[in-house]
């Protein structure tokens, strides 16, 4: 196989030559139809406006909506029903997964695959295994923006996780930067680099970048993920709540971290609508606000024996379940190790376990590392229960009203830079 094709199952596209080939065998498509298949080949997986469809097929011309209509019907009849995904009132996503990108061996290409099946399994020993196999795709190809993107998102894993030195967030840095100078718009790269952003107190800046990507691209589930998150951390919860709805109205199968977003609103029966993927802490916190101690416990104890959990990846969860069993020298005993934890919103839940046992000065101290970090809830300072007992403190009032101006600062800035659609109220 030539390295300057796509492949996937029986097919190839060669974009250089403009041919499909199926089973080595010439498929003859119209010029457009072309276009279209391989506008979606290079996005795959990732969701395709109709706009950028239309944009690319006919630049600078009115075109009916029948006319995109029957080149998605006649792809269908050539590759398979399955082979590309309507989202209602969005687009498309080309779902048949590529075995090869042109300029990548099939055999590194391969690699690479293997590569983001480890990272997403998220526990430490596969993301270093990840992280190596990345490696290797980049010796091979070191002008391949994707795995540039994966290694900047394995490599800050490692170190968030696993305590690796601070050269290791560098890296990670080095490594998103290189996938952005390749590839500007590569979405992977966007959403990775926003949880880095957010991790290392950078959530204005991810705000603004990501509300002009919207600018220049419109808007996307993917970007509009980023802004759940970043937002949430800013403190501006009708706004993250916004952007969930904005995604899922374009692709209801997105996955958001909106359910942190519930949760920090005290709308804990929202969390366990919207709550997906790895559970290891947040649902039990949940049945905690709702006052069932007892259930968010019996959830807590089986995965906190479970060995694969990294100290800092059990942490949250083991200072909980000592918080909820009332094991107050336990809470602080966690909180003391992980004290070189450095991300913001996770410090911000071991603030409200340390607020749950009474421990008024530790709490305070995560409260201001959590905000020098970035993340600020004015909301929760001044509506979690958790917090009743220091309400009161002169200390605790000045944090309430430092997050308060945090927070209305980026209200301001995030509303001149986004769009009237997805405002929020406020």
């Amino acid at each position: 196989m030539q390295d300057g094709t796509y492949v996937f199952g029986d097919f190839s596209v060669s974009p250089a030559q403009r041919r499909l080939f199926q089973a080595g065998r010439d498929v003859v498509l119209p010029p457009k139809a072309f276009d279209a298949l391989l506008l979606l080949v290079r996005h795959h997986g990732t969701l395709v406006s109709r706009n950028e469809i239309v944009r690319t097929l006919w630049p600078n011309i009115h075109v009916a909506e029948a006319n995109l209509t029957n080149i998605i019907v006649l792809l269908r009849k050539l590759l398979g029903k399955e082979a590309i995904q309507t989202v209602s009132k969005y687009g498309y996503r080309f779902s048949v997964p590529v075995s090869a990108e042109p300029g990548m061996k099939q055999a590194a290409y391969a690699t690479f695959v293997r590569a983001k099946e480890l990272a997403t399994q998220r526990s430490p020993a596969s993301v270093a295994q990840a992280r190596e196999l990345l490696w290797i795709c980049l010796a091979e190809d070191p002008q391949f923006a994707p795995a540039w993107a994966w290694l900047g998102r394995t490599c800050r894993l490692l170190q968030k996780f696993r305590g690796e030195p601070p050269a290791g967030d560098n890296l990670a840095h080095a490594a998103f930067r290189r996938a952005f100078l390749i590839d500007p718009e590569l979405a992977c790269a966007h959403q990775f680099y926003t949880q880095y952003q957010v991790d290392t107190g950078q959530n204005e800046q991810a705000m603004i970048r990501l509300a002009g990507r919207v600018k220049r691209r419109g808007e996307d589930p993917e970007t509009l993920t980023g802004l759940v998150q970043v937002l949430r951390c800013c403190g501006l919860f009708d706004e993250s709540v916004a952007a969930h709805e904005r995604a899922i109205a374009l692709d209801p199968t997105t996955q958001t971290s909106v359910a942190h977003t519930w949760f920090l609103k005290g709308e804990y029966a929202k969390v366990f609508e919207t709550y997906t993927g790895f559970r290891l802490y947040l649902d039990a916190a949940a049945w905690a606000g709702l006052g069932d101690t007892q259930h968010a416990a019996a959830l807590l104890r089986p995965r906190l024996a479970k060995n694969e959990l990294s100290p800092l990846m059990a942490g949250p969860g083991a200072s909980l379940l000592a918080a909820l069993e009332g094991r107050r020298d336990d809470v602080l005993a966690i909180l003391e190790s992980m004290r070189s934890f450095n991300e913001p919103e996770a410090q911000f839940y071991l603030a409200r376990h340390s607020a749950m046992v009474g421990a008024i000065e530790p709490t305070l101290e995560l409260l201001q590392r959590a905000r020098a970090g970035g993340f600020v809830g004015p909301f929760c300072l001044q509506h979690d229960r958790v917090f009743d007992c220091m309400r009161e403190l002169p200390q605790f009032q000045e944090e309430l009203q430092t997050c308060l101006h945090m927070s209305q600062q980026a209200a301001r800035k995030y509303h001149e830079e986004s769009w009237p659609s997805l405002g929020g109220g406020r």
